[in-house]
């Protein structure tokens, strides 16, 4: 059996102690929100945080994950009113969603480390592969995420969190209907 901490609370796996944390995760707890992309490390949709680190879960075995405290995307925000949520509305970075649980994952560690971060400093540690191509809009969603965390923003093209979707529509002209 594995103990490790997710999303605040104490686990304890079952399971083979070499299952890559993103099967537990998705699996035994149910956080469906980190995605498998590739299986190899290379895409960045499984990226959790764990201990204060992007990491992807697709390589990090159970027995490495033992007794760490592992952060996922569904911890993030429930209500979708983190900045780097919104933000990433905001700038028209969420194209299909696959990569983007992911990205903000790793935005999420990078911007806990630096308040202020470059488009290089961006780049290097939001490495993930989006078949969409939303790499310029994401500098700008981190950044103004950055910005609003700084308290030197506000977001207001994103509906506000806990708005149901009738009101949405209302609130954001591009989310509503087409009349006959």
């Amino acid at each position: 059996m594995t103990k490790l901490t997710v999303n605040d609370r104490p686990v304890e796996y079952r399971m083979d102690p070499q299952t890559p944390l993103l099967w537990a995760l998705r699996d035994a707890s149910n956080l469906t929100g980190t995605k498998f992309g590739c299986g190899q490390g290379d895409c960045g949709a499984c990226i959790v945080d764990i201990d204060g680190e992007a990491l992807r879960s697709c390589l990090v075995t159970l027995a490495e994950a033992e007794g760490r405290f592992v952060t996922t995307i569904e911890k993030l925000s429930v209500d979708r009113s983190h900045p780097l949520q919104q933000a990433f509305v905001a700038a028209g970075a969420v194209q299909c969603g696959f990569c983007t649980p992911g990205m903000i994952m790793a935005a999420a560690v990078l911007l806990k480390k630096n308040a202020n971060p470059t488009d290089a400093e961006i780049d290097a540690a939001v490495t993930n592969i989006c078949r969409c191509g939303v790499y310029p809009r994401l500098r700008d969603a981190i950044q103004r995420a950055a910005r609003v965390m700084r308290g030197e923003a506000r977001i207001s093209a994103a509906p506000p969190p806990g708005i149901n979707s009738e009101d949405a529509a209302a609130a954001v002209p591009a989310l509503r209907a087409l009349k006959d």
